[in-house]
Parts: structure tokens; C-alpha cells; sequence
């Protein structure tokens, strides 16, 4: 009992590395989830092991030899007409290698694969195929590896201050979006760099402002803005203009407030003595 319970808690922790076991020699170690934007290009690390030899049914031994890899997409066993966005047999790349898929790995060990441009079709689970010169040593790596394509999601940004004063702001997403351009803005308007790391050294008064950014030509993905507030050339804090036009409104706005309180004040005051002022008496009306 004690043994079947290691080989639970065995299997248990070689699903949790991403690794697709085979029989005993027989793997491929997946990258774990893989989430990346419409668009943009994305590696999946990937290698693999195989048999050295195995023993034909007359028991003598048969050197491996591998003669085709393959990747497919969500299915379990990529065989036979199971599509397949790569295959290394000759045969068959023109009619089912799709061309945003490159096989960057070998025969050898390394399956690692790259997709370019992804679209909302690669969404999928993608698994690994070695095909031998012998049955008992070709095996499929049954795990896989889920790839998410992501659309639309707005970006973040993150900031990070250095010693000599200067302050780098990074746009990031939840997924990865290499090979896309990111355009910048503050207080909504254009800056020239375009990459996902924006610095900016010696912060000064000019560089205040709230700044966004978003991939290039997908207005969906602007990030929530974020503020930044430098420092005046005299050390001192710097001064907004369109603060300093508040300022000067409410000021203004508050004397004529009470200007014309007093005003009111006076005349009810004057009205009040008016009234307190008593009326000549009948008999001198008629003096006079």
C-alpha cells in the first residue's frame, strides 16, 4: 500500500512540474500556461526525452532512431490525419505546417515551438508527438501546454525610481505581448517613444502630468492614467498652470462674494436706522 501511495504522490508532483511522462525514459517537459496578446508573438520552451534502445520480440536490442515530431492542436494523440500545426516529415510541411508556427527544437531533445501573430484560433492546448523507428519507444506527451490569447485588455502601468534621481515607468500586461509597439501619452497628448519602457531622467516640473499607455492602433488596451508630479529647476514644488488659474478664479470669485456681502450688510444696516427714527409729533406738523 505504501508503494502505490509514492506512485500517487509520484505522479501527482510530475503533473504539477509539467512534465508528460511516457514509459520509464519517455518525456516532454511543457512550460506551464502560456497567456499572450492578439497579435504578438510567443515561445514555448519545450524538451523532450526518449529511449536509448529497446528489445525486439526476439530479445535483441534495437538502437532508436527518431523519424518524425510533430505538434498538434487540442487532440490527444496527433496521429494519423489529426491536424498539425507543425510536422518534420517532408511529406506532409506544405500541406500541414501553418506558417506562423517554427519549430525551433531538433530530433535530439529540444521541441521548443514559436508562434507569431497570434490569433484567437491559437487559443488551444498544444501537445507534442516523437514518432520512432519502434512502437514501443514513440509516445505523445499527454499533458500539453494551454496557450490563452488575450484581446482588448487594458495595459498597467508599474514605476520604479533609480538613485540619480530619474524614474522609469514600465507598461505591462497580464499576458505577454513581445514583438507589439506601445505608444505613450501624457495628459492626452502623443509622446515620440514607443517601446514598453518609458525614462525619464532628472525628473523636472515638465514631466508632470498623467501619463497612459496602450498598444499601438488598439485604443482599448489605454491603461488607467498615472500621475507623476516633478520637481521645480529651484528645488521648490512645482507649480501647475491650469492650478494657478483655479487659484486665481476662486480668489477672485470669493472677494466679489464678499464685496457684495457687505454691501448688503450696509444697506440693511442703513434701512434699520431709518426705520428706528421717530415720526414728528401732529402738533408740530401744524407749527410748521
Amino acid at each position: 500500500m505504501a508503494g502505490r501511495d509514492r506512485n500517487i504522490l509520484l505522479g501527482f508532483m510530475v503533473l504539477l512540474a509539467g512534465v508528460s511522462p511516457g514509459a520509464l525514459g519517455q518525456r516532454v517537459n511543457y512550460p506551464g500556461r502560456v497567456c499572450a496578446v492578439k497579435g504578438s508573438k510567443v515561445t514555448l520552451p519545450c524538451t523532450f526525452s526518449t529511449l536509448k534502445s529497446v528489445q525486439d520480440k526476439d530479445g535483441r536490442e534495437v538502437l532508436i532512431e527518431i523519424r518524425r515530431v510533430v505538434w498538434c492542436q487540442d487532440h490527444r494523440i496527433c496521429q494519423g490525419s489529426t491536424p498539425s500545426v507543425y510536422d518534420s516529415d517532408s511529406d506532409r510541411k506544405s500541406e500541414r505546417n501553418n506558417p506562423r508556427y517554427r519549430y525551433l527544437g531538433d530530433k535530439e531533445g529540444d521541441c521548443s515551438l514559436q508562434i507569431s501573430g497570434l490569433q484567437e484560433e491559437d487559443d488551444a492546448t498544444l501537445r507534442f508527438r516523437v514518432e520512432t523507428n519502434h512502437k514501443s519507444a514513440t509516445f505523445i506527451g499527454q499533458l500539453g501546454v494551454k496557450v490563452t490569447v488575450r484581446d482588448g485588455d487594458p495595459m498597467q502601468i508599474k514605476s520604479s525610481s533609480e538613485s540619480d534621481g530619474a524614474v522609469s515607468l514600465l507598461c505591462s500586461a497580464r499576458c505577454t505581448f513581445h514583438q507589439l509597439e506601445v505608444t505613450w501619452s501624457r495628459d492626452g497628448h502623443a509622446l515620440p517613444q514607443s517601446g514598453p519602457a518609458l525614462r525619464l531622467s532628472a525628473l523636472t516640473a515638465k514631466d508632470s502630468g498623467n501619463y497612459t499607455c496602450a498598444l499601438k492602433n488598439d485604443p482599448r488596451t489605454e491603461s488607467l492614467p498615472y500621475s507623476l508630479l516633478g520637481e521645480a529647476a529651484d528645488g521648490g514644488i512645482p507649480m501647475d498652470p491650469m492650478l494657478v488659474v483655479r487659484l486665481v478664479l476662486f480668489t477672485l470669485h470669493t472677494v466679489l462674494i464678499l464685496t457684495v456681502t457687505a454691501i448688503l450688510v450696509r444697506r440693511m444696516c442703513v434701512w434699520k436706522k431709518l426705520e428706528d427714527v421717530p415720526e414728528p409729533p401732529a402738533d408740530f406738523l401744524e407749527e410748521l
